[in-house]
């Protein structure tokens, strides 16, 4: 019989452990998907901006081509960094795309893609939506 009671015991802590414990797990996870999303909205929203920001400088010819290096790897860096997340995957590969044939017009003098604006706030929409 005691034996019967030590186990009734130990399933008693247990249950109540779980009933306690769990919903705290759960809530805690939760919050830190929360954050990772959010910081992935974040890293592509700068992506964007980074891009939308510094696209101005190469707007006439002539270029300068280094510059032009430079820039597109800071802001494929920045794509990168937020392509990560699977919730940002989607704009950051349009934006990759976008500046991809940017650099191909901009190497060969065309000019850039005759939807840009739209492509870009297309983008942008993804990310605000992704927040």
């Amino acid at each position: 019989m005691r034996g019967a009671v030590r186990w009734l015991v130990v399933l008693v802590i247990i249950a109540i452990a779980v009933r306690y414990t769990l919903p705290r797990l759960k809530l805690h996870r939760a919050s830190t998907t929360t954050e990772s999303h959010s910081s992935c909205a974040a890293a592509a929203e700068r992506a964007s901006e980074t891009w939308g920001s510094g696209l101005h400088r190469f707007a006439n010819p002539p270029y300068d081509l280094a510059a032009w290096s430079d820039f597109r790897a800071n802001v494929e860096s920045q794509i990168s960094e937020a392509e990560k997340c699977e919730s940002v995957r989607g704009p950051m590969n349009d934006l990759r795309a976008l500046v991809g044939e940017c650099d191909t017009a901009i190497r060969n003098g065309s000019p850039p893609p005759s939807d840009f604006v739209q492509r870009q706030e297309a983008i942008d929409n993804a990310i605000a939506a992704a927040k």
